[in-house]
C-alpha cells in the first residue's frame, strides 16, 4: 500500500523491524524475507525520503536522529492501519449507534440491556456526536438517531417513535409554577435554539408572534444559560430524560407537535442489524 509520496507500508515495517531486531538479519527473520529484501526495502525507503536512516557498519545497525523520528511516525501509521484492518474486520459484531443530545430518554437503558439480551453477539456502543447526522456522515456511527429529517439521499430512516415537546425553564421562572404551557406563553422569551441538531424552530409559531432566539452548539451549555432565566428552551421529551438539572424544571407544550424520533442508515451499505434495532426502538417506544 501507498501511502503517499513513494513510501510504503512494506517500507515503515522494515525500518521498525531493523531497529527493534537490531540489524538486518533478524528484521530478515521476523519479516520472513530475504537479508538482501530487507536491504533493498530499507534503501528504496531512504531514497522515497531523501534522507539517511540507519547508520551501519560490519558490526551494528543504529537508527540516525532523523530516523528514529521517522520511525516513531511509522510506528503510528502501522498502528493506525492495523487498527483499520481490525474495525473492518470486526464491524458486523460491533454496532456503534450516534446521537446528538439524548439518545433514546428514558428508553435508553431498556434499549440496551434488551440488546444485550436477544443480541449478545453485536456489540452495542451508543456515541455521542453534536452534528446533523449524529456522527453517520462522518463515518462515526454505524446508525443513528436523529430528531430532525435529513435531506442526504445517501440516507434511509424510519420513524420509530413519537416524543412530546417540553419546554425547559429556570427553576424560579413564574412559568415553571404551572403544570403545562402553550406556545403562546412563551412568544416574548429569548429561545434558546442549537440549530444544527435542535428540534425547536421559530417556525414553531406564527410569523407574528415568534420567540427572539440565541443559539448555542451543546447541550450542557443549553442547560447552564436556562438555569440563568435568561432564556428558555423547547426541547423532545428525553432530553428531560437523560439530563435532569439543579436549576431547570421541564413543562409540557400542550399545543406543540410532537418529535418525530427517526432511525437513520446509509442507504447503500445498512448495518446487518437495523432491522433488528429498527424493530426493537418501536417496540419500546410502544409501550408508553
Amino acid at each position: 500500500m501507498d501511502i503517499g509520496s513513494g513510501v510504503e507500508l512494506r517500507q515503515l515495517r522494515c525500518l521498525v523491524a531493523i531497529i527493534d531486531e537490531g540489524g538486518f538479519t533478524d528484521a530478515a527473520a521476523v519479516l520472513g524475507v530475504s537479508q538482501a529484501a530487507v536491504s533493498r526495502t530499507l534503501a528504496s525507503l531512504e531514497q522515497a525520503l531523501g534522507v539517511r536512516l540507519l547508520r551501519r557498519t560490519s558490526r551494528i545497525v543504529t537508527p540516525t536522529a532523523t530516523g528514529l523520528r521517522v520511525a516513531a511516525h511509522a510506528r503510528r501509521v502501522l498502528g493506525e492501519v492495523e487498527t483499520l484492518v481490525r474495525e473492518a474486520a470486526s464491524g458486523h459484531t460491533r454496532l456503534r449507534i450516534g446521537y446528538a443530545w439524548s439518545a433514546l430518554g428514558r428508553h435508553t437503558l431498556a434499549f440496551q440491556r434488551r440488546w444485550a439480551e436477544r443480541r449478545p453477539e453485536t456489540e452495542l456502543q451508543l456515541v455521542r456526536v453534536n452534528s446533523g447526522s449524529a456522527g453517520l456522515a462522518e463515518g462515526a456511527c454505524d446508525m443513528a438517531v436523529v430528531r430532525r429529517p435529513l435531506e442526504d439521499r445517501r440516507f434511509e430512516s424510519a420513524i420509530v417513535g413519537l416524543e412530546r415537546r417540553l419546554c425547559a425553564l429556570a427553576a424560579d421562572d413564574p412559568l415553571a409554577r404551572r403544570r403545562s404551557v402553550r406556545l403562546a406563553d412563551l412568544g416574548g422569551r429569548t429561545l434558546l435554539v442549537d440549530r444544527r441538531t435542535g428540534t425547536a424552530t421559530p417556525e414553531l409559531w406564527p410569523p407574528d408572534a415568534r420567540p427572539a432566539t440565541e443559539e448555542t452548539h451543546d447541550v450542557d451549555d443549553w442547560l447552564t444559560v436556562i438555569a440563568t432565566g435568561r432564556s428558555i428552551g423547547v426541547t423532545a421529551e428525553s432530553t428531560a430524560n437523560q439530563y435532569p438539572r439543579p436549576g431547570v424544571v421541564y413543562r409540557p407544550v400542550r399545543d406543540a407537535e410532537p418529535v418525530a424520533v427517526r432511525l437513520v442508515w446509509w442507504r447503500d451499505d445498512p448495518h446487518p442489524a437495523a432491522q433488528a434495532v429498527m424493530e426493537l426502538l418501536t417496540e419500546l417506544y410502544r409501550e408508553r
